[in-house]
């Protein structure tokens, strides 16, 4: 391997649209919501390019155009999450390829993180309804970082916890967001294709994309998982 092209020593997956392809769950409960708030200008696709990857004390205010109290925002997160998971259950499925992927890292002793916005129940939702949990050294939250995608905190608070350097990490990510976001922190970065095109990830720095975990670039592959020296 040449020095252009080090080895990757972590994983760090965004988790909505990249671990699972559920954004469109996400999308229809923001716009039905939305909708009994009077916002009709919100539409699904609104929602996948300004806020996905924020969190929801970035987005509430900004939606709304105002400032909102701690018990207001609460209450508007419960009611769009909850409707999430009820509506998202039924299909709770990790993304194609992704199982067999994270076996492999776990084998190869790369270790890996999950770094998302979503809140604590969706995040159980997921990781725990799919039983992946412990494939995971750390996962890292909303909640202990100050800024949401597309700044870096999130990120570079999972490479932490790793302890291996951003610039030996891959991030995987579907959102325009996420992509800036795992670029700012350094990251090699792959954009997965669930919500957003192939061009509009490589034009946001993906530097690879895929369709999913069964079609990830050979030269990306290499990096992970060829024979060390």
């Amino acid at each position: 391997m040449t020095s252009a092209a080090p080895f990757l020593r972590a994983a760090v997956f965004d988790m909505d649209g990249t671990l699972v392809d559920n954004m469109d769950f996400h999308n229809r409960a923001w716009v039905t919501l939305a909708r009994r708030l009077g916002l009709e200008g919100l539409t699904a696709e609104r929602f996948q390019n300004d806020f996905a990857g924020k969190k929801n004390e970035e987005i509430f205010p900004e939606l709304l155009g105002r400032t909102l109290s701690v018990a207001e925002l609460d209450a508007l997160a419960e009611e769009k999450e909850s409707h999430y998971r009820a509506i998202y259950r039924p299909y709770l499925a990790l993304h194609r390829g992704a199982e067999a992927f994270l076996h492999r890292l776990r084998d190869a002793r790369l270790p890996m993180a999950v770094a998302t916005a979503a809140p604590q129940g969706n995040r159980e939702l997921v990781l725990d309804g799919l039983g992946v949990r412990p494939l995971f050294a750390t996962v890292v939250g909303a909640e202990q970082v100050k800024r949401g995608k597309p700044a870096p905190d999130i990120f570079l608070a999972a490479a932490q916890a790793l302890k291996v350097p951003p610039e030996a990490c891959v991030a995987f990510e579907d959102a325009i967001n996420g992509v800036l976001s795992a670029r700012a922190a350094g990251m090699v970065t792959v954009g997965i294709t669930t919500t957003t095109t192939a061009e509009k990830l490589k034009q946001a720095g993906a530097h690879f994309t895929a369709a999913d975990f069964d079609t990830l670039p050979p030269a990306l592959l290499a990096r992970l998982f060829d024979a060390r020296p």
